[in-house]
């Protein structure tokens, strides 16, 4: 096996001490005012805004570079009329029937129920699949490796992309989310992972009170 070509590193820019902290605290404090919503506006978000962010999610490292994760982006009203109507029974069936208490009780303090508005409301859904096998032009299948691992890092890109630009999203995740495939045409190879929704927050909009947990609780130094 031939080793991969190299290219010189020509993207990285090292900074200052000084403009490295004053980076790491204002990057700090965009995120901590990052929220999930449930309620969204209406309001129309441009397509280029969305291809933007997916380029920026696409960046995202991934196991022996395979990329395995397809981004279906959904503005389309009727789709998003029949992707929350197979949404909303398989949540009546978790709540109603599949839920333990115990998950159910954790759930209460946010607030949800079986009831999604905003799958319609809001004007894009991003439903991100992960590829267990990436098809080659010959049409070979080669497996991928580490792909939720993947996939995580791509979706956590993307979220921190929507948010510098100013818009609000929901993680969804109806389960089962078979449904992705056939409402939206993907291939069996392909696991629906997350459902986003991204647009506007409605106007006086709410969210749960709650606490990040303090840094020493969640890091450790050894040093």
């Amino acid at each position: 096996m031939s080793a991969p070509r190299q290219v010189p590193y020509a993207g990285y820019r090292e900074y200052p001490l000084s403009e490295m902290r004053a980076r790491a605290a204002a990057f700090c404090e965009a995120m901590q005012r990052r929220r999930s919503v449930r309620d969204f506006a209406d309001r129309p978000v441009p397509r280029d805004v969305i291809e933007t962010c997916l380029t920026a999610a696409a960046s995202a490292p991934s196991g022996a570079n395979r990329q395995p994760w397809h981004f279906v982006a959904v503005g389309n009203a009727e789709l998003k009329r029949r992707i929350r109507a197979a949404a909303e029974a398989e949540e009546r069936a978790f709540y109603e029937h599949r839920a333990p208490q115990e998950w159910l009780e954790a759930l209460a303090p946010p607030s949800t129920n079986p009831h999604k508005p905003f799958l319609e409301i809001a004007p894009w859904l991003i439903a991100i699949f992960a590829q267990s096998h990436t098809l080659e032009p010959d049409g070979r299948e080669l497996r991928n490796y580490y792909v939720a691992e993947s996939v995580g890092i791509a979706t956590g890109c993307l979220i921190v992309a929507l948010h510098q630009v100013g818009l609000a999203c929901l993680t969804h995740t109806p389960s089962p989310m078979g449904f992705l495939n056939g409402i939206l045409g993907r291939p069996p190879r392909e696991k629906p992972f997350l459902l986003l929704v991204v647009g506007y927050p409605a106007a006086g909009v709410q969210v749960p009170d709650i606490q990040r947990k303090p840094l020493a609780e969640i890091a450790t130094f050894r040093e």
